[in-house]
């Protein structure tokens, strides 16, 4: 049963949505034996439609396969390279005429990685960035945090940020970082069709080569005696500038 804690999934929600999802990156699921009731035989049913490996087992047997994690009966396990892959980004690009990408650098808590990857998803983001190196893991706890959004949108870790950021430049994508010191208000600038909106990690920011690889860059407006917005609320002001953006787009075409 020994798993690496960013192989795993847990919870009702979040492994039916993987199962549902993308079952063919499911390898197995466990599920406690002594619960019977209708959460619990809709994600049995979603495995067995699938051909995912069912264990039951006793709880405590699950607290060893998730430990400190809340599974509430259910972790799943994912098959090793289920995620998707830095060389595929390119191709997968190339396939959305204007796309809306968040690029998340060094956010170091998983519940803010999993909110913010529900933000993307709500908001209509098609992909999310993050370095694989100085972040929080796409771990079972920020997967509970996103409530099924980290099996339904793709997530691509890279090796180097500051190169992708130069490959999504030369793909005409426009990239802009949300920092605390710009000079332009995010109401005020205009927010281009294809766009990447680069948000820094908590306390830290953009780092340096991220923010000097920034085609534009916007603050927040803010008021009272905040200083700063929690990550994942910071991602959702400006991704749905996107969104606001784009349904004013789409109503001047109409008229």
């Amino acid at each position: 049963m020994d798993s690496s804690p960013e192989d795993l999934i847990v919870g009702l929600h979040a492994v039916l949505a993987a199962l549902k999802e993308a079952p063919e990156a499911v390898d197995c699921v466990w599920v406690d034996k002594d619960r019977d009731d209708d959460r619990i035989h809709a994600v049995l049913s979603c495995a067995r439609a699938a051909h995912v490996t069912v264990h039951r087992n006793p709880r405590v047997a699950l607290d060893r396969v998730a430990p400190g994690l809340p599974h509430q009966g259910v972790v799943a396990r994912r098959r090793p390279q289920s995620r998707p892959q830095e060389q595929d980004l390119l191709a997968h690009l190339a396939g959305i005429p204007k796309p809306l990408l968040l690029i998340l650098d060094g956010v170091q808590d998983p519940h803010n990685l999993g909110a913010c990857l529900r933000t993307a998803e709500a908001a209509g983001v098609n992909l999310v960035i993050v370095p694989r190196h100085a972040r929080a893991p796409l771990s079972a706890a920020a997967c509970r945090a996103a409530s099924g959004a980290a099996e339904r949108i793709p997530v691509y870790e890279v090796a180097n940020l500051a190169r992708t950021l130069k490959i999504l430049k030369e793909a005409a994508i426009w990239l802009i970082g949300a920092t605390a010191d710009a000079d332009m208000s995010l109401h005020e600038c205009q927010v281009p069709d294809s766009v990447a909106w680069i948000l820094g990690g908590e306390g830290s920011g953009l780092r340096r080569l991220t923010r000097s690889s920034c085609d534009l860059l916007v603050r927040i407006p803010m008021q009272g005696g905040a200083e700063s917005l929690n990550v994942s609320v910071a991602a959702s002001l400006c991704l749905y500038e996107s969104v606001r953006a784009r349904g004013r787009t789409r109503r001047e075409v109409s008229q």
